[in-house]
């Protein structure tokens, strides 16, 4: 009995966990007594008390998200006059848990009641080596987002969630709404995927969080922040189809100062796979240098300064043109050049270590100049990006206070009394709360005031927009749970579609008394984890999408041939469900499938209904096998069900595939990618081009039009 007592003696101790770099304290660290049962995790002050600890040498084991793992030992008893501070220093790895920032409550996936889909920093990476170039790749495989090319010479492209035009997605890089309007042809082709660490997606009407613009949904490009580790990447890259990619990303920080820079540039030779005399790729070459200065004047208080600035030329067309110059029988090209400056400003104070008061403000200049034979379009973008936001965590509830204005000038170049100049202004105020009920339900409800007029030499409107959301997350167990959630959106005219884009808004009338777009929508979910013994892990989502919307603006063409845009009382559905399952067996073999079903309907088209260019059917397969750090390699294929095109035919369904591998050697990876090796494009149906080399026409575009892709490449990262 007396050993007993001696060993289960009775004592306490105190532990405070902190950041190493900066002191911070950091809530939610786990310390586990030798390896067993025993745990305590850090509360708001950083702070665990252990009790009932036995005699002798007792090791402590130490973990939190983001941090290395660190063991204390100590021999008891002890006298203990204050806690003992551990300090952990941050890991070289990225964070395993998922948090999330587009609800602006830095939650992570796991308790956000929105539904939030992410592309993680791995398949980020996979995704850039076969596109180092743009972000295409990586939206263009993802369950129930496509990549809409718009031009069959010059590779413009646009994104479609749930089956809605390009023009109802938000794209934000940050947060920042730096990517719509006139430059929405060329937007995702002019970011890089170098500079990621994630890519959250949310899918329906999410204008509550984001104001105009996000009918369908947001798109939030989420950059890496510099950490004490230095990190630097470099990449090379080259393709059969004439492109060469070279890339290099670094990133530092210390106590007081930090940095990241991207810089990158691409060149692309013209490429004519079906030697019809016209690219499917076009000649061009991009620049992308991208600085950002991050000031830490305290603990609580994070300054971010950055500028973002993309040149741009691409020219295709006839491919005798581009390489030999213009002659009687070839004079047919397209050209786009554009030039984009982004200055950003993010400034975030923390109080009482819970609540945040952040300041962001952008400034975007966007310039293009579109050009075919006998016409030319060209114009000027400024956009005026400004949010002040508070969020107040309680016990249970997170409370966020916003305010928004945001200012969006397009100026045509060539002033004539058909100027599609156009002003649009918005002032917003949000609310949003997100309440922990209980351990199995939680609540995110939020609400929009915006006040937005839009104007040009014609007309002036003015609208008042109260746009409600409300989202569920319930917990069933450890392996059940679902979401809920639906709200209002809105989107305000514009000139620049996937349509108008086609024809480079040649004889395209101003915008005259069209009103905004209006919609409501929501999705459902139902989602399965589990873990089969110690080999297999099975994750399984099933959602159901809907979306509605009203005074939908149609692209219309008077008795002259000039196009404009009108209101119609008739509405654009969208509806469907889409199917994801993802099993990981021994961490080696990961294997993914997704599935899309989407029905969607434009009421005021006649006969047949369907919206253009939009399969009912798509499938997504991918087998990855990576020994981590070492090699991975990996197969895909995606089967696409058939599209009507505007002519009210149908196309053909078809399959792709592709094979990529990685091998690792230290600090130097080798990869090879082999994209759509079966050589699926649209001319080995018909002909994409028609007509005399002089004055061509182009069918609409449905599938790939370049062809089978083959890319090698070398990145080093130190």
């Amino acid at each position: 009995m007396l050993c007993i007592t001696t060993t289960y003696a009775q004592n306490s101790f105190k532990f405070t966990v902190k950041a190493a770099y900066n002191k911070s304290v950091l809530q939610g660290a786990t310390i586990t007594l030798n390896n067993t049962k025993l745990k305590n995790v850090t509360n708001d002050e950083g702070l665990a008390t252990f009790n009932n600890i036995p005699d002798g040498k007792q090791v402590f084991k130490v973990n939190h998200i983001g941090f290395e793992e660190k063991n204390i030992t100590i021999s008891f008893p002890v006298d203990q006059q204050n806690p003992m501070e551990i300090l952990l220093e941050q890991s070289e790895d990225e964070l395993e848990e998922v948090i999330i920032s587009s609800t602006r409550t830095s939650r992570s996936i796991q308790n956000t009641p929105t539904r939030v889909e992410t592309i993680e920093l791995e398949e980020i990476d996979e995704k850039s080596n076969m596109r180092p170039a743009n972000v295409s790749m990586i939206l263009h495989e993802s369950t129930g987002i496509s990549v809409q090319q718009t031009s069959a010479t010059s590779g413009n492209a646009s994104i479609r969630i749930q089956g809605l035009d390009g023009r109802y997605t938000q794209l934000l890089k940050d947060g920042y709404a730096s990517f719509g309007n006139f430059a929405s042809g060329l937007s995702i082709l002019e970011i890089p995927p170098l500079d990621l660490s994630q890519v959250e997606i949310i899918k329906g009407p999410a204008s509550t969080l984001y104001g105009a613009g996000a009918i369908a949904g947001v798109v939030n490009f989420i950059s890496r922040t510099p950490r004490e580790k230095a990190d630097y990447n470099f990449i090379i890259n080259q393709s059969n189809v004439g492109q060469t990619n070279i890339g290099a990303f670094a990133m530092k920080r210390n106590k007081k100062i930090g940095y990241s820079l991207l810089a990158l540039t691409n060149f692309q030779k013209p490429y004519d796979v079906d030697k019809d005399d016209f690219t499917e790729l076009p000649k061009s070459k991009d620049f992308t240098i991208h600085p950002k200065l991050f000031i830490y004047p305290n603990e609580k208080t994070t300054l971010i300064i950055g500028n973002a600035f993309t040149k741009s030329d691409r020219t295709g067309g006839d491919i005798v043109l581009i390489k030999n110059g213009a002659d009687n029988n070839h004079t047919y090209f397209e050209n786009n050049a554009s030039l984009r400056n982004t200055s950003t400003v993010d400034l975030s104070i923390k109080s009482a270590e819970k609540d945040l008061f952040r300041v962001k403000s952008s400034f975007n200049y966007f310039k293009r100049d579109i050009g075919i034979p006998n016409y030319s379009f060209k114009g000027d973008n400024y956009n005026v990006y400004t949010d002040i936001s508070y969020l107040k965590n309680l016990k249970t509830q997170s409370l966020i206070f916003g305010a928004n204005l945001v200012y969006d000038d397009f100026r045509e170049a060539n002033q004539t009394v058909l100027a599609k100049d156009f002003i649009t202004k918005t002032a917003g105020l949000y609310f949003q709360q997100t309440w922990d009920a209980t351990e199995k339900l939680k609540l995110e409800s939020g609400i929009r005031t915006d006040l937005t007029n839009f104007h040009n030499s014609l007309y002036s409107k003015t609208d008042f927009f109260i746009l409600p959301r409300v989202s569920i997350l319930y917990k069933f167990n450890d392996h059940w749970s679902s979401r809920i959630g639906g709200g209002l959106g809105y989107k305000t005219p514009t000139l620049f579609t996937e349509q108008t884009e086609t024809f480079q808004y040649q004889n395209l009338l101003p915008l005259n008394n069209i009103k905004s777009e209006k919609s409501y929508g929501g999705t459902a979910d139902i989602n399965y984890k589990t873990s089969i013994g110690d080999d297999w892990l099975v994750s399984l989502n099933q959602m159901f999408f809907y979306t509605k919307i009203s005074n939908s603006t149609i692209l219309l063409q008077d008795i002259n041939n000039f196009f404009y845009f009108s209101n119609t009382s008739q509405p654009v559905n969208s509806l469907g469900f889409e199917s994801n399952a993802k099993i990981i067996f021994r961490e080696y073999f990961k294997l993914f499938a997704g599935y899309t079903f989407t029905n969607a309907k434009a009421k005021y088209l006649p006969v047949i209904q369907d919206i253009r260019l939009l399969p009912k059917n798509k499938l997504n397969l991918a087998l990855l096998y990576e020994k981590e750090r070492n090699f991975k390699i990996g197969l895909e294929g995606y089967f696409t069900d058939k599209q009507y095109l505007y002519n009210n035919f149908q196309t053909n369904p078809f399959w792709e595939f592709g094979l990529m591998a990685e091998k690792v050697f230290g600090k130097i990876s080798v990869f090879i990618n082999a994209e759509n090796f079966t050589d699926t494009r649209q001319s080995r149906y018909k002909s994409v081009v028609n007509g005399p080399h002089n004055n061509p026409t182009f069918d609409d575009i449905w599938t790939h039009t370049e062809g089978r892709t083959f890319n090698a490449g070398v990145k080093l990262k130190l």
